[in-house]
């Protein structure tokens, strides 16, 4: 398989993750069913029914983890500069609103657009991948061409 690229603070925060829900909510999602069980006939107790469908999620996302987790390939961002690359974080403006956007391109398991993290597959970070600081970009999205301008490249 593929290794999936990581910044150093996605891989931290994966991790972290993993360890929360290993030692705290498998734990006590053990605890629930338990005590659910303790209620007596299982067939109509929703609270078992409801600790079983807890524990499926958190053992899917726990398996989840730990497979993205032994393909991540941690990205040193300091060791990079020049062209916007992984993990660099480029600032654009879009040649017909002059809106400004600032995004880092990450890895996919820590791709969050809401909070300016751009997955490195979607179409916009495939078309800076490789850019200069000025370079204009044409993009394809669902809702017609874009056009940006590379504003700043920054390797925080």
């Amino acid at each position: 398989m593929d290794k999936i690229p990581l910044t150093r603070a996605g891989h931290t925060a994966l991790n972290d993750e993993l360890k929360f829900l290993k030692s705290e909510e498998r734990p006590a999602i053990i605890k629930a069913i338990a005590e659910a069980r303790e209620h007596g006939d299982l067939s109509e107790n929703a609270e078992y029914h409801s600790a079983r469908e807890k524990q499926s999620f958190i053992e899917g996302r726990i398996k989840e983890l730990e497979g993205t987790l032994s393909l991540a390939e941690v990205i040193d961002p300091t060791t990079l500069s020049g062209t916007v690359k992984f993990s660099a974080t480029v600032s654009i403006v879009d040649e017909d609103t002059d809106e400004e956007k600032t995004y880092q391109i990450v890895g996919e398991p820590e791709a969050d657009i809401e909070s300016g993290k751009l997955n490195i597959k979607s179409p916009l970070a495939r078309a800076l991948i490789g850019k200069e600081e000025g370079d204009s970009v044409e993009v394809r999205t669902p809702g017609g061409e874009k056009a940006y301008e590379i504003l700043k490249i920054e390797w925080i």
